[in-house]
């Protein structure tokens, strides 16, 4: 009751709003609690609180003694006062006055994330990051609506990609269908197609085999024939010659018929087989580059690049780094060596017959098994299963290819090789601006001018021949379709002053053998 008298803001720091505590007065008059005071002045100017009245320098705190005793004279009435209450959460508080202070929130304690009152920054939150009430209420309204707007962007964004997205899948089955039933014809009509090419072809090789052993019959006739009329002339000359009357030896001398005929050479019986097997190959070679042709690789990756031959120096290795195309043909890798009895004779191989040059003079007499053209063929064939070599040329103007061994070894006509000009071999012929294909006499010129380090895979099992430049890039430059019937050897043509090497590679696969061989056609 005493307090009431007195009232309360009499006994209260303005600091701290709680009763005084050892209160000390300042100059100016104004009282406050000892520690509330220092701990103003720790973080601001020594001024007064209240009417900020500088505090002169070297002045000392007086204690407030006629405050301090009115104090201990009224303990019981301060006691019975309720305590302060405590600073609510931000969460439960919704008022616009502190609730320990008492005054307005002007404030937002940014480290504690709460409004706080000036009294609040004094003391509690004197350390602490400040701002206006107002400003950061602002600052954190223009943040959120600028989180909506990037919010909403997105909605529509991911609407957008879904409607398009919707109207993809709704094309791929349209689209699918179509295609399927689309598919589902053509096959049919293939599977029609080759069922008609096919009974045409068995018939045709029927008629051919008809007119063959029709051929043979013949001429079994006319042999017997003759043989018949021989032993008939040879017992009439037997019992002639057994004749003991010389007057019955002239008379029937002289009605002896005269000695058969000589045959002359056997004719050839019209049957070719490889006529008959290039008539397949001529119907089943387009079909065959659509089922099993592979678009060309333009990023199949760089390739690795060994570095550049010289006319006289070994093959370099090839490094270790390469596009897994080339690792993928490297599984199938060959060593190959030239076959020098097939050599022409102006071409001359060294560096253990793994590589040829060609010279502007003879470097050896022309043997029999020697071409008369400016080519030279490898020692190793293969029959069956998937082989790959590689081969560097010094220039342009150089031929690659293959052939079964009855490739011509003369010259004919005006060309300079045989490579492709028949049915027996396959080629492809390098030049300065172009590349052209040679397969039966029959040429396909290519775009493009690959690089000087060629590669060559032989794949029998599904009748394929690819060829590919491997600088700068792996990169595919043809591919032949066959059915291969007969081994094939590598074969090579090369211009005046050319120069070609086998890469050898140390871990490279030896070529198989004639057992192996033909273990794998069995």
């Amino acid at each position: 009751m005493a307090a009431q008298l007195l009232g309360e803001d009499l006994v209260t720091c303005s600091i701290c709003l709680c009763p005084y505590l050892d209160p000390v007065t300042l100059p100016c008059g104004h009282s406050f609690c000892g520690t509330c005071i220092q701990d103003s002045w720790r973080c601001c100017e020594k001024t007064c609180p209240e009417c900020r009245q500088p505090f002169p320098e070297g002045a000392k705190l007086c204690r407030n003694v006629t405050l301090s005793t009115l104090l201990q004279a009224l303990p019981r009435a301060l006691q019975a006062q309720p305590p302060a209450t405590l600073r609510a959460e931000p969460s439960a508080s919704h008022s616009a006055s502190c609730p320990r202070h008492g005054r307005p929130l002007e404030f937002f304690c940014r480290t504690e994330g709460l409004c706080v009152c000036s009294a609040c920054t004094v003391h509690e939150c004197r350390h602490h990051e400040r701002a206006l009430l107002d400003v950061e209420r602002r600052g954190r309204e223009d943040q959120l609506k600028a989180r909506v707007v990037v919010t909403r962007q997105q909605v529509s964004e991911a609407e957008s990609q879904l409607q398009e997205l919707q109207l993809q899948k709704n094309q791929i089955e349209s689209s699918a269908c179509t295609l399927a039933s689309a598919v589902t014809s053509r096959f049919s009509s293939l599977f029609q197609a080759l069922e008609k090419q096919k009974a045409l072809t068995l018939r045709s090789i029927e008629v051919g085999k008809k007119q063959a052993l029709g051929q043979a019959l013949s001429e079994t006739q006319r042999l017997t024939s003759h043989l018949e009329a021989l032993s008939q002339y040879d017992r009439s000359v037997q019992d002639l010659l057994g004749q003991v009357d010389n007057c019955i030896f002239f008379q029937e001398l002289r009605h002896l018929s005269e000695p058969v005929q000589t045959l002359g050479p056997l004719p050839a019986l019209q049957w070719d087989e490889e006529e008959q097997l290039n008539t397949v190959n001529e119907l089943l070679s387009p079909l065959c580059r659509l089922l099993l042709e592979d678009k060309p690789s333009r990023v199949a990756g760089k390739a690795a690049q060994a570095g550049p031959v010289e006319a006289l120096g070994p093959p370099p290795a090839v490094p270790s780094t390469m596009c897994p195309l080339r690792k993928k043909l490297w599984q199938n890798y060959r060593n190959l060596t030239f076959d020098p009895d097939t050599a022409n004779q102006y071409l001359s191989l060294s560096h253990e017959d793994q590589q040829v040059t060609h010279r502007f003079q003879a470097q050896r007499a022309a043997g029999p098994g020697s071409f008369e053209l400016w080519q030279v063929q490898c020692t190793q064939s293969f029959q069956a299963g998937q082989h790959y070599w590689e081969v560097r040329a010094s220039d342009h103007s150089v031929t690659l290819g293959v052939t079964y061994p009855k490739l011509s070894r003369r010259k004919v006509g005006n060309h300079t090789d045989n490579i492709g000009r028949g049915p027996c071999s396959w080629g492809l012929c390098i030049q300065e601006d172009n590349i052209q294909a040679w397969h039966n006499g029959k040429v396909e010129r290519l775009h493009g001018v690959p690089g000087r380090l060629l590669g060559v895979d032989l794949n029998l099992a599904s009748g394929c021949l690819n060829f590919y430049s491997l600088e700068p890039q792996t990169e595919r430059l043809h591919t032949f379709y066959a059915v291969f019937s007969q081994p094939l050897f590598p074969v090579f043509w090369l211009l005046e002053g050319r120069t070609l090497t086998l890469c050898h590679q140390p871990e490279a696969k030896l070529p198989p053998g004639p057992r192996e061989e033909a273990s794998a056609l069995s």
